[in-house]
């Protein structure tokens, strides 16, 4: 029997063939931990993969006194410490020649004319016919600056004038609606929306990606993917660290901004859109959008009716004493940051109307978590389904995003015997078990599409905006209660108790993950 072959996603393609272009990728915060820990790992693994293009090349500009040298020996380790695959000696001599650094300041416009000079040295020795893609990997503060700096250098070309320049910026896009409008008409005075790449790290996924195939590639699901079918859908994202050095960015964001706003709306999206006619960046991205202007407005009293915040206290995680959230490094010792957030929510359009989505997201849970669940309305109350003490478990179908990525469906069966005895197994789908160790991290997707100009996973500026316009109905009201308190859980489990009292009150239960 011949040796069965799994598919390399990416070289293959994915919802469409990719066509990555000759281009540098420069980054800007280029000696960072995004880099360090993502991207560079990302860009070698696209290279053992063989899909980077062979014009290609990497030009990281940050403040640190380094050289060519220096800024490989650090893309070295990172890919030793963080990358899927093994750092192998014959790719890595490939690879690290395409690595250069220019030393310069964010602030600065000669460093600016430097960084050009030097680009236009290394390029044509690569057979770079001048696309760039310029990657901000920096705190949204230097944004406007970076931003002005390079068109007033000259390495902005205009939308479809000359060789193609690129712009990908990382969350979080502002800090409510106003701050998140100010980034966007900054980057809009030198960038077209065509150029501009707002990335989201959950929508490279591939289970992620995978759900649009599951929905709409098995002709069992969508017939059923509606009010009629559906009794309700749970989003989980747990983490189960704490804050860690990140105090003081999220003493200022908090879950709502750090998690809500962007990636579990995102999911959200994708798990609710109606059937897009084609792939096409602009096609999905409107049906995307479509499910944000559908969410019922959550405001004022409504909030606490339907939104559930806490905060973590001291716990006890992996056999250790934990510290709870006032009392990390960094953190005040009145704060009043959310560190859990629970939202009960609804889409008032045809498909969802009154199918309620329960949300929630928070630190120092029990264990790392991503998961969308769709629970099934229970069968007639005949047949098999009789006893009201002992009802039928529903079906749920599961999509777990991370870490133990695939799908999983519950369904009744009978156990074998003389006698009818109704048991639930689980039908399981696994990535790894599948497709090996194929499966490509996020931003190894999400960095081959911007080379090929394909805007499909990333966030368009009116989903951005449309986002902050509902989240920030919900900080407005906690604004306005000044409370100084928040409901706390203990550090190493699910959550203050007023959230599961949230899904309760509908007869409802969390999902044990």
């Amino acid at each position: 029997m011949p040796e069965s072959r799994v598919p390399n996603p990416l070289a293959e393609g994915g919802f469409a063939a990719l066509a990555a272009q000759p281009c540098t990728l420069v980054i800007l915060g280029g000696s960072g931990d995004l880099s360090h820990r993502k991207l560079l790992p990302a860009l070698y693994n696209l290279a053992l993969d063989g899909v980077l293009p062979t014009s290609f090349t990497v030009v990281a500009f940050a403040i640190d006194d380094w050289d060519d040298g220096r800024y490989r020996a650090f893309a070295r380790d990172g890919i030793e410490h963080f990358s899927r695959r093994a750092l192998d000696e014959a790719h890595w001599a490939d690879f690290e020649r395409r690595l250069f650094y220019q030393k310069g300041s964010f602030d600065s416009p000669d460093d600016y004319a430097r960084l050009k000079q030097r680009l236009e040295e290394i390029e044509p020795r690569f057979g770079i016919p001048g696309n760039r893609i310029n990657y901000l990997a920096i705190p949204p503060r230097f944004i406007a600056t970076c931003v002005e700096h390079l068109n007033a250098a000259g390495l902005v070309n205009p939308e479809g004038q000359g060789p193609f320049t690129r712009v990908i910026i990382e969350k979080p896009i502002g800090h409510d609606l106003a701050s998140a409008r100010e980034i966007n008409a900054t980057l809009a005075k030198v960038f077209d929306e065509r150029q501009t790449f707002r990335i989201d790290h959950y929508l490279g996924k591939e289970t992620v990606q995978n759900i649009l195939v599951v929905r709409f590639g098995n002709s069992i699901f969508e017939p059923l993917w509606n009010q009629k079918y559906i009794d309700h859908v749970q989003i989980t994202v747990a983490e189960e660290e704490g804050v860690g050095t990140r105090a003081g960015y999220y003493e200022h964001a908090g879950a709502l901004r750090d998690m809500v706003q962007n990636h579990i709306l995102q999911l959200l999206c994708v798990t609710a859109m109606e059937p897009p006619w084609s792939l096409a960046a602009d096609v999905v991205r409107d049906h995307k959008l479509a499910v944000l202007h559908g969410l019922r407005t959550i405001a004022g009293r409504d909030v606490e009716r339907f939104v559930v915040r806490g905060q973590y206290g001291p716990g006890f995680v992996r056999g250790q004493d934990v510290p709870g959230y006032r009392r990390e490094e960094g953190v005040q010792s009145d704060s009043t940051t959310e560190t859990y957030v629970a939202i009960k929510l609804f889409i008032d359009n045809w498909r969802w109307a009154g199918v309620p989505f329960y949300l929630r997201t928070g630190k120092r849970l029990p264990k790392r978590a991503s998961e969308i669940a769709v629970q099934f309305k229970p069968v007639p109350e005949v047949l098999f389904n009789t006893s009201p003490g002992a009802p039928l478990e529903p079906n749920v179908l599961a999509l777990r995003i991370q870490p133990d990525e695939g799908i999983a469906f519950k369904i009744t069966t009978k156990r074998p015997g003389p006698k009818v005895r109704i048991w639930p197994v689980r039908m399981d789908f696994r990535y790894d078990t599948t497709y090996g160790d194929q499966t490509p991290e996020a931003y190894e997707r999400l960095l081959l599409d911007v080379m090929a100009g394909d805007a499909t996973l990333f966030m368009r500026r009116d989903a951005v905006e449309a986002s902050w316009m509902w989240i920030n109905n919900i900080l407005d009201a906690w604004t306005s209660s000044g409370s100084r308190w928040l409901p706390e859980y203990g550090a190493g489990t699910w959550g203050p108790i007023e959230a599961d009292r949230l899904i309760q009150s509908d007869g409802r239960e969390w999902r044990t993950l």
